[in-house]
């Protein structure tokens, strides 16, 4: 599909959005209702002023009008944009995040567990994938952020354990990684893993990851390897904690991280 269409979805889906007429925009616009609805049939081309006047009007990069399918977008992502949050008007790219929302029209916690991990990694900008995944609610979580729920595999982060679920939320500006934290990272040959970050972006243009258990070594990976953030959230496991005495620093550090993303957050 190429941007022209692109450009003539998007109006048309953003005017439904903001509940205007044809002739209500084309009056905004300052141009006749019919050339704005040839703009919407993809027949007519606006020129650079017009492309101005609908991304100062819907708050939006032109880039975002021209270069992104708006309705592959989840609720979340559009209405930040409509706020504002356009990654494009900052110098980067708008990641399309394939999502689901229950029938009340509220965002899904999808769960990916570690029978799907190897297909979440093909499949992860795949909506009918994506559907196909269990999904779920905690009321403890933010109805304005976006979540995901993760199986981990291997003990690369104990006391998190082999089989705990981490939920993350949806991290769009990757320059935001927060040294010293711990995040999912969706990576092009690894898969989901779950590690603490080091941004590295700005000087590097990589993330230097590193596990809580000490007997992994660290490793830098580039960011075009990166497909999905996700920061951590919480973590749940139906495991009994065994040595507990030999964890106990691990899991103090692991306690020190919340309480400063739970600081931040409020």
């Amino acid at each position: 599909m190429n941007t022209q269409l692109f450009l003539a979805k998007n109006i048309k889906l953003l005017r439904n959005r903001s509940k205007e007429n044809q002739h209500e925009l084309a009056n905004k616009l300052g141009i006749k209702r019919s050339t704005l609805a040839s703009y919407e049939a993809g027949t007519g081309k606006p020129p650079l002023e017009t492309l101005l006047l609908l991304a100062d009007t819907f708050g939006m990069s032109i880039d975002t009008l021209i270069r992104v399918d708006l309705a592959k977008l989840g609720e979340l992502q559009l209405r930040q944009l409509e706020h504002g949050n356009d990654i494009y008007l900052s110098g980067s790219q708008l990641r399309v995040l394939a999502s689901t929302v229950s029938p009340d029209n509220r965002e899904n916690v999808e769960l990916v567990n570690l029978k799907v991990k190897a297909g979440y990694t093909a499949g992860y900008n795949d909506p009918e994938f994506i559907r196909s995944l269990p999904a779920f609610h905690l009321p403890f979580l933010s109805s304005d952020r976006k979540y995901r729920a993760f199986q981990v595999d291997g003990d690369s982060m104990l006391p998190v354990k082999h089989g705990a679920y981490v939920i993350g939320e949806y991290l769009q500006d990757w320059r935001s990684i927060k040294d010293g934290y711990p995040y999912m990272f969706l990576l092009r040959e690894e898969g989901a893993v779950f590690k603490v970050a080091y941004n590295q972006i700005r000087s590097r243009k990589n993330v230097l990851l590193k596990s809580l258990n000490p007997i992994f070594e660290p490793y830098e990976v580039s960011v075009n390897e990166v497909m999905e953030v996700w920061k951590y959230v919480y973590y749940f496991t139906d495991e009994v904690p065994q040595n507990l005495s030999a964890n106990e620093a691990i899991m103090h550090r692991l306690t020190k991280i919340e309480e400063r993303l739970v600081s931040n957050t409020n």
